[in-house]
């Protein structure tokens, strides 16, 4: 399948245009902060990207970012931005054609963001190994990625490189497509299928099991969108999946619990993080309203206090107290629900708006 990928993304598209289906299509709802990021990034690069909106997670100034299949370079430019000139974003992809595109255009973007010295880079490998590439450990403090985990053949090893280059309390934020049940092998093998980012789709709740077995104990849904195919004879092959886009983060902090537990413990917002100075959403079950004391699981409160949040929140109790199961708004993905935005689209999940604030 690596050699379907590269063949497919690094020959047979020149452009979003080339798409069969529209899985991974761009999402044209961005705010007017990231629309003037993209503006800045060079002709060809925006006219070489097939992702699915852009994933911008909070707090990212300064930050050592990572992007997972960056393709022509678009999310890169994109995060170079959000970090500043003392942050850094490496690119890892394996389609030559695309790496060319990328690294064609670092001096240009340089010289675009006012930088001294550039602030990217792009290397040429496998994101199932990135150990081959020299990526510390525990050297990243944020990893990116943009509906491509869904076409790599070996899922697992994603998530458990990824796990071992994040630093302590670093989080992977990143949007994928996802099915309502286990895809057929024959459906998996089509060249066709697998390109456009549908078939190499991992059922949902395979997924949120594979995580935890690679370390992120809490999966957190950001948000969710149906994905409509409107190819028929695509449609037509696939039968009855159904198809999701999603925003998950996955953070590494110690000491959590499978189960989240109650232990009295709560936590205040201080409303500091720029562009959420009102309320601050965590994912799609957890919004922190700024100075109002909100009550949290253990495992919500030690994320917390290990990420690069930490210092945005006040912390109030202890763990010498158990009191049961944490009562709460469900986070796992709820396939197709009416939890999930009620107009299907054929887009990727939007993530969250670009912040500014720092690391």
């Amino acid at each position: 399948m690596h050699n379907v990928v590269k063949d497919y993304y690094g020959n047979v598209l020149t452009g979003s245009e080339d798409l069969q289906t529209n899985a991974c299509c761009t999402d044209d709802d961005l705010t007017p902060s990231i629309k003037k990021i993209l503006s800045n990034i060079h002709d060809e690069v925006m006219m070489r990207y097939y992702g699915c909106g852009l994933v911008t997670p909070e707090l990212l100034t300064d930050c050592d970012v990572l992007d997972l299949g960056c393709g022509a370079g678009r999310d890169c430019y994109a995060i170079a931005q959000m970090v500043g000139e003392n942050g850094s974003v490496t690119g890892v992809d394996m389609t030559d054609e695309q790496l060319e595109v990328a690294n064609r255009h670092i001096e240009y973007h340089r010289e675009k963001f006012g930088y001294k010295e550039a602030n990217t880079r792009f290397l040429k490998g496998y994101i199932e190994k990135l150990d081959e590439l020299n990526i510390a450990d525990n050297s990243i403090d944020v990893v990116i990625s943009n509906c491509v985990i869904n076409l790599s053949p070996d899922k697992e090893a994603v998530l458990r490189e990824v796990f071992r280059i994040l630093k302590p309390g670093g989080e992977i934020y990143f949007s994928d497509v996802y099915a309502d049940k286990r895809v057929p092998a024959h459906l998996v093998e089509d060249p066709l299928l697998y390109g456009e980012c549908l078939s190499g789709a991992l059922y949902w709740n395979d997924f949120e099991n594979l995580a935890k077995k690679s370390g992120f104990t809490e999966p957190r849904l950001v948000g969710s969108r149906a994905i409509t195919i409107d190819n028929d004879e695509l449609a037509n092959k696939l039968e009855d999946i159904k198809f999701t886009s999603a925003t998950y983060r996955l953070f590494k902090a110690n000491g959590l619990e499978l189960d989240a537990q109650d232990y009295g413990q709560s936590v205040t917002y201080l409303g500091s993080i720029g562009e959420s100075e009102s309320e601050f959403q965590l994912d799609e079950s957890t919004t922190f309203v700024a100075n109002e004391s909100t009550k949290v699981s253990g495992n919500t409160l030690r994320t917390l206090q290990q990420s690069r949040f930490s210092s945005h929140f006040e912390f109030e109790g202890n763990f010498d107290k158990h009191l049961g199961l944490f009562e709460s708004t469900d986070n796992t993905f709820d396939f197709m629900s009416d939890n999930s935005d009620s107009e299907t689209s054929s887009c990727c999940a939007p993530a969250a708006p670009a912040k500014s604030s720092c690391c």
